[in-house]
C-alpha cells in the first residue's frame, strides 16, 4: 500500500499548526512555572493545552513535559 506524496503534503500545514500551538502552550508554562513542584506544573501545562485547543496530546507527553519543566527551570528540553 502506497501512500499518495499529495496526501503528506496536505497533512503537513495541519500538524505544524498543532505543534505549534503545543509549543505556545509549552513555552508559557515554562515560563511561569519553571520550577514549580509537578503536580502544579501538570496542571498548568494542561490547563495552557486547554486554552491553545491542543488537548490531544499523548498523556505520557504531557507527564514528561511537566517533569520536565518542573526539575529543570533553566534548560529547555532539547
Amino acid at each position: 500500500m502506497t501512500t499518495d506524496p499529495s496526501e503528506y503534503e496536505k497533512a503537513m500545514p495541519i500538524v505544524a499548526a498543532h505543534l505549534a500551538k503545543i509549543e505556545r502552550a509549552v513555552d508559557r508554562t515554562r515560563a511561569s512555572h519553571a520550577g514549580h513542584p509537578y503536580a502544579t506544573v501538570h496542571q498548568a501545562l494542561v490547563r495552557a493545552l486547554q486554552d491553545e485547543d491542543a488537548q490531544r496530546v499523548v498523556p505520557q507527553v504531557i507527564d514528561e513535559l511537566a517533569r520536565q519543566i518542573s526539575e529543570d527551570p533553566i534548560k529547555p528540553p532539547a
